[in-house]
């Protein structure tokens, strides 16, 4: 069963253990004033000087020195068959969750984070790298976003998506992470897309953020969590 540590009627900027760039820190915290940490990105979280509300995970990564810092608001969670990011995801109640550290490092990392995302469908979060940036695609959303800019799509299952506004449309079609998947579109226009499942994850790039995150907000429908 999952316990809520935190919870904010704003969202949050949880960062991980992968070293994330400063900018991508200030993208993030722009929206997430309040931070948790996964584990070691309390090291991170230490040295740009941030003070988190909460450090979540299996305690195997934190440094003596953040863990002396931030001893006052560490949550262990001694399992080890999920990851740090799946201890946090699954314990912070927030509108959204901009996540930072937790791609860009090792593939076999990023590709765990991207699992999560499908895992806990009820938590609205929205992964920042370098170049992209990647949600799971929500019921529905619309993205006003400059005509040519890059949509991509990609299914963790089979998955089908209403789409309007791509260049070349995905309705009607049914995805499969081997099969037919749905990366390298283009927009044409005032984009909406329409998932049947929470399966198919949302890759924008990363100057997408600030329109992106109020419309995943203005948008109360939300995924179901999964039976447990």
């Amino acid at each position: 069963m999952n316990q809520t540590i935190v919870s904010s009627a704003t969202p949050i900027t949880l960062i991980g253990g992968a070293d994330p760039a400063a900018d991508i820190l200030t993208v993030a915290l722009k929206w997430g004033e309040t931070v948790v940490c996964a584990d070691g990105g309390a090291n991170h979280a230490l040295w740009a000087g941030l003070s988190p509300v909460a450090v979540i995970g299996d305690m195997d990564s934190i440094s003596d020195t953040a863990r002396d810092a931030y001893s006052d608001v560490l949550h262990p969670i001694k399992e080890q068959d999920s990851t740090d990011f799946d201890k946090s995801l699954r314990s912070i109640a927030c509108p959204l969750i901009l996540g930072a550290g937790f791609s860009g490092a090792r593939l076999d990392h990023e590709l765990g984070s991207m699992t999560v995302l499908v895992r806990h469908p009820d938590r609205r979060c929205i992964l920042i790298g370098d170049e992209t940036i990647t949600l799971l695609c929500p019921p529905q959303i619309t993205l006003n976003l400059p005509k040519g800019s890059a949509v991509s799509l990609y299914p963790m299952a089979d998955v089908g998506c209403e789409s309007a506004g791509l260049r070349w449309s995905t309705t009607g079609l049914r995805f499969a992470p081997d099969n037919r998947i749905a990366t390298l579109n283009k927009v044409d226009g005032t984009v909406t897309l329409r998932p049947d499942a929470p399966k198919m994850l949302l890759i924008l790039p990363r100057a997408a953020l600030d329109i992106t995150v109020p419309a995943v907000l203005q948008d109360d429908a939300i995924w179901p969590a999964r039976a447990q």
